[in-house]
């Protein structure tokens, strides 16, 4: 008896060891990968290194969507199953919900409400509107006041705070035009963390402080902003109070209600009659205390807390935008255009284009229209050829078909876009060029490169590309680049130097500064850059070490030394059988 207990432990000992998994359906790949970017972005997994080789574990991205659940009020599954995906999916303010070390993550959860331990030194506060919504709102720029005014007394009708607005600074740059500056802005706008379009990220504020940036409130001004409830777009009133909840001194909550909870609730109905939860309220006054009933005042008294403006009446409701169902899918691989543009990594396919930020995690879980976010570019536009950001002056250039572009940020300058025959290029037959299929600058020379039909050509921009000048020994064979596709889909140059070529599904590295390599390996697009779960017939796929740990893969299908695992297996099984008999 004692010798078959032994052998059926032994016998799930070695169950224990194979340590089987399910290899997750090719479907889920890309949904699987794209979630764990989003906790990652939102503080509940560091981010992945691949060049450090600091990867997610399967432990840690369990313990992490558990995290995310648990703050979420969602049942503790530790998967991506139906409900977390949805809530990932909907649009919410671009702070981390983790904002500190674990065990201050604990303290704060006690308390239910989150402090940022940031506070203004005063009650007074000024404020200030420097820019407007411009695309596709719902609100006049005459209503917004009144709306922000109105998100303000919220939190002033429970503290000592008073809020003044300051009309004379607006236009004013960073740092300036009181304590909270509200502005509307798209994509890039100098803070670090750039908004991502329709959907995803809505809006952000920085907490209270000394420094330029200190209170300043941004929305995306992608968004289509609306008043009362406008199905299908985004009611600023409820949006702005949670981001003055931020720029008052308040992180994230867990709490349900509350204001502070990270994802977007809808519209709160009756403006000026809304009230703080009683989460929020407590929140606020730990910070700044509870406000006083105020004693009659006599003649000539300083007067109370300004009165917010009249609120403009709503628009009356829109029908219902369906979403779109038919993007496209990064895991597939084959992108018209990359390029390196302000420390991000850009990947255009289609009518679409995908952000990478250093750290290796996406900007936002679906990809953005080029034309929405790039205004200039023609709405119908199908594709782009490349892209490339010019050193001397950070403007951003695209090829289309013969024309290209130039942009400052996502706006292009007056004019454009001009015909591509101003770049003088010809092949060795003596055509001109209609399209370029690659470009970029090649950070050891600092010179301009442009790819099509596999020739290049190269070119000296000078100051802020006013100088441009094609040198005269062109175009060159572009097999003089050994061991990397002679027809690339794009280039660019990164980090120390090094330089990126993209064919199809993969891309090949060429070492700081180098032009034709004995070995240049080709690399999977999809794994390394869109977080894909890697295919097992892939060819590029290297071999593992044999002590590697492959904890960090999503799931993988039996391996061969599996194979051998479960022949020992079945031999144990019949050995043990024989002996029970």
């Amino acid at each position: 008896m004692v010798y078959q207990v032994l052998c059926l432990t032994g016998t799930m000992m070695v169950f224990m060891s194979v340590g089987l998994s399910i290899p997750v359906p090719h479907q889920d790949q890309h949904q699987y990968s794209r979630g764990v970017d989003w906790l990652s972005r939102y503080g509940y997994l560091p981010p992945a290194n691949t060049h450090t080789g600091r990867l997610q574990t399967r432990e840690g991205i369990e313990k992490g969507l558990r995290q995310m659940q648990r703050f979420a009020g969602l049942k503790e599954t530790g998967k991506l199953d139906e409900d977390t995906l949805a809530l990932m999916a909907t649009p919410r303010c671009s702070l981390p919900d983790i904002v500190g070390p674990e065990d201050m993550l604990k303290k704060r959860r006690r308390k239910r409400y989150a402090l940022s331990g940031l506070r203004w030194d005063k009650t007074d506060i000024t404020w200030s509107v420097h820019s407007f919504p411009t695309i596709g709102t719902h609100i006049q720029s005459d209503s917004v006041n009144p709306i922000l005014a109105h998100a303000l007394k919220v939190w002033s009708d429970v503290t000592p705070l008073s809020f003044h607005y300051l009309s004379e600074t607006y236009g004013q740059g960073a740092g300036q035009g009181g304590d909270i500056r509200v502005s509307f802005s798209r994509s890039f706008h100098d803070d670090g963390y750039p908004f991502d379009g329709i959907g995803g990220t809505l809006a952000h504020a920085f907490f209270p402080g000394t420094g330029d940036i200190a209170g300043d409130t941004h929305f995306d001004d992608e968004e289509i902003w609306s008043y009362g409830g406008n199905s299908g777009s985004t009611d600023l009133f409820a949006v702005a109070v949670h981001e003055f909840g931020h720029a008052l001194g308040l992180s994230h909550s867990s709490s349900d209600p509350s204001i502070m909870r990270p994802y977007y609730q809808g519209p709160v109905g009756d403006i000026a009659a809304y009230k703080l939860p009683m989460d929020d309220r407590l929140a606020i006054q730990t910070l700044y205390g509870v406000r006083k009933a105020s004693p009659t005042r006599p003649p000539g008294d300083v007067p109370g807390p300004p009165r917010p403006p009249l609120l403009p009446s709503p628009d009356p409701p829109r029908p219902t935008q369906k979403p779109n169902h038919s993007l496209p899918n990064p895991c597939n691989g084959s992108f018209d255009a990359v390029a390196h543009i302000r420390g991000e990594i850009f990947l255009f396919k289609g009518p679409y284009f995908w952000r990478i930020q250093q750290s290796g995690s996406s900007v936002s879980l679906s990809p953005a229209l080029i034309w929405k976010f790039w205004i200039g570019i023609p709405p119908g536009i199908e594709k782009v050829d490349a892209v490339y950001e010019r050193k001397s002056d950070s403007h951003i250039i695209f090829f289309i078909g013969n024309q290209y572009w130039v942009f400052n940020g996502a706006t292009s300058l007056p004019g454009y876009p001009h015909p591509l025959s101003e770049w003088t290029m010809r092949s060795r037959d003596g055509y001109e060029i209609q399209r370029v299929e690659a470009a970029f600058v090649w950070d050891h020379n600092g010179k301009t490169y442009l790819f099509s039909g596999r020739q290049f050509w190269r070119f000296d921009e000078g100051r802020r590309g006013m100088e441009r000048k094609l040198d005269g020994d062109y175009p060159k064979d572009a097999t003089l680049w050994g061991g990397v596709p002679p027809d690339p889909d794009d280039i660019f140059s990164w980090k120390n130097g090094d330089t990126y070529f993209f064919k199809g599904n993969s891309y090949w590295m060429l070492k700081q500064g180098g032009i034709n390599q004995e070995a240049v390996a080709s690399k999977s697009i999809a794994v390394d850059w869109m977080r894909c779960a890697p295919s097992p017939t892939a060819a590029y796929a290297p071999a593992k070490p044999r002590n590697e740990d492959c904890s960090c893969t999503v799931n993988r299908a039996l391996t061969l030394r599996d194979s051998n695992w479960i022949m020992l297996l079945s031999i144990i099984l019949i050995f043990c059988l024989s002996q029970i008999r």
